[in-house]
């Protein structure tokens, strides 16, 4: 039986609709087979669930407009994110007044540009850290490599070659690793970056009490009071390409950009190849 068959049976002639705790469940479900991360799950489980309790678990037409007044408090690009998950939902279920739902639109976004000196600047700060080696590791992995946030704190150590300066940035939701496009992909990184990694893992397996090579929470904590967020080192590796003249199809696959004509059906790189660009575009934080 489908969400809309569902919706008709419940309740009497006139009544609104109930909603059933399975629904939300089977939902969330299905969510998570998309393999978007247990973060965002985690948001959007507690918004959607933050509406149906005000809604009392009820398809209701009238008492939505209230709640989404309601959080429209929140700055604009929030206030889109909790909205479109509620509307997401509703539209699962086959409501019919779902798609009638309009939200405002993006707010205008000029990137923060992020420089060299802002990376050395970062570096500096935490020299004297406890965990300086692994912030190190971190910062020029991210620095050079381009993967976002997310995919840095869900590596594994056998994820990391060494060797050949390759980092495999894996889709795997079964094990907690997952992309924003759903597809597994490889980047690079520079031999400042392998220096510090194989320095930080020398400290990572004796003694150094870590169970995960970055873990979130962790490194949040750290970076509370650093100026450069760990979601700012994609910026510069991506401005920093630009600044080189690097190919933008090159550095869209290692950054793992989707949505692009010539990227999908025509841009047919070997790692190979991808590698040879990537050490001709150099992008460097530490001269040896």
């Amino acid at each position: 039986m489908n969400p809309s068959q569902r919706l008709r049976r419940l309740g009497f002639p006139g009544e609104k609709p109930t909603i059933q705790p399975s629904d939300f469940e089977t939902y969330l479900k299905l969510r998570d087979v998309e393999g978007i991360t247990k973060e965002w799950q985690r948001d959007c489980e507690k918004w959607i669930e933050k509406y149906l309790d005000f809604v009392e678990w009820k398809i209701d037409e009238d008492k939505t407009p209230e709640y989404f007044q309601k959080i429209k408090a929140s700055p604009v690009t929030y206030y889109r994110k909790k909205a479109l998950q509620i509307r997401r939902f509703l539209q699962y279920l086959k409501v019919e007044w779902a798609s009638t739902i309009k939200l405002p639109s993006e707010t205008f976004y000029s990137p923060k540009r992020v420089t060299k000196q802002d990376i050395t600047d970062t570096l500096s700060f935490f020299e004297n850290h406890p965990y300086y080696k692994q912030i190190k590791a971190l910062v020029l992995l991210g620095s050079t490599s381009g993967l976002r946030a997310e995919e840095l704190y869900q590596l594994l150590p056998e994820n990391i070659d060494l060797d050949n300066r390759m980092v495999y940035v894996n889709h795997n939701p079964s094990i907690g690793q997952t992309t924003k496009t759903g597809r597994s992909r490889v980047s690079f990184f520079t031999e400042e970056t392998r220096l510090a990694l194989k320095d930080y893992f020398d400290y990572f397996n004796n003694g150094s009490n870590l169970k995960e090579l970055f873990s979130p929470s962790h490194i949040h904590r750290m970076f509370a009071s650093s100026k450069l967020k760990v979601k700012d080192l994609r910026k510069f590796f991506s401005q920093g390409w630009e600044r080189n003249c690097g190919p933008t199809g090159a550095k869209k696959l290692l950054m793992g950009h989707s949505g692009d004509v010539d990227l999908n059906h025509y841009n047919a790189q070997s790692n190979e190849d991808l590698k040879k660009i990537y050490d001709n575009v150099a992008i460097h934080i530490i001269k040896l």
